[in-house]
């Protein structure tokens, strides 16, 4: 478990790792630590406690047994020239962030007070911040405590499975664009494969986004010639069946750096 200052210096290290130590690493979306609170006294009987430190979406207890689930906030603080002010409120406005002061530094620079979910700026918020202002504003930021808010599990799944290394906790509010992002995104980066890839996203047991592979597929009636419907028939539903006992077996083979470019929004 290790923690980057963005994406870049993610990708430098990895790319060091490889090239000097010949190790892969195997690379997930950041978490944050999340309080969530059981209810019933069974379920806190089971857990051995009303409050659990959940750090891993895939550790998530069943939403029907969650009383509340509380997210880490911080109070961050963004220096920058006035000419770039609106596109930085407007980023934090989509990152859920909620203004508490603004100050004005001088004639030319201000500073911006914001409380934030620590979830939202961990992977590429600083990134966006220098993109949006040509490099010139700065941000820093300080814990905050905790704050209930309304967060879901996205599950990500491949032909029915749920990968764990792209399950997220997301705020209910983003759900179906954060499904479909993810969905679009390994859509074009998983090769295809012998057999069709049907890949969703799902809060819950309800389906907020899919996308489908098609599989390659051998023209088995080639060979023939003439117009015998009864043989070309029996060969179309050999290879339907051959496809249908091969999805049975087969794994999806997903590309290492798939985690980080699907990182990359």
């Amino acid at each position: 478990r290790v923690g980057f200052l963005g994406l870049l210096h993610l990708e430098v290290f990895n790319q060091r790792l490889e090239q000097e130590y010949g190790a892969e690493a195997l690379m997930t979306a950041p978490s944050v630590p999340y309080r969530v609170t059981i209810k019933g006294k069974k379920n806190i009987a089971k857990y051995k406690t009303s409050e659990l430190i959940i750090s891993d979406p895939s550790k998530l207890p069943d939403i029907n047994i969650i009383n509340n689930i509380s997210e880490p906030i911080v109070r961050g603080k963004i220096i920058t020239p006035y000419k770039y002010m609106n596109s930085i409120m407007m980023l934090c406005g989509e990152r859920r962030g909620l203004l508490n002061k603004t100050e004005n530094l001088d004639e030319s620079r201000v500073t911006l007070t914001y409380q934030l979910p620590l979830n939202e700026i961990i992977v590429d918020f600083h990134d966006k911040v220098k993109s949006l202002s040509s490099g010139f504003a700065s941000f820093d930021y300080e814990d905050c405590g905790y704050q209930v808010s309304k967060l879901v599990k996205l599950d990500i799944l491949l032909n029915g499975e749920v990968v764990d290394a792209l399950c997220s906790i997301v705020h209910e509010s983003k759900a179906y664009s954060a499904g479909k992002h993810m969905c679009t995104k390994l859509s074009q980066l998983i090769p295809r494969q012998m057999v069709m890839v049907a890949i969703q996203a799902a809060v819950g047991a309800k389906i907020v986004a899919r996308e489908t592979i098609n599989p390659f597929r051998k023209d088995v009636i080639a060979k023939l010639y003439g117009g015998d419907v009864s043989r070309k028939k029996k060969l179309l539903a050999k290879q339907a069946e051959g496809k249908k006992k091969m999805k049975a077996i087969a794994k999806i083979n997903i590309p290492r750096d798939t985690f980080l470019k699907v990182l990359k929004q």
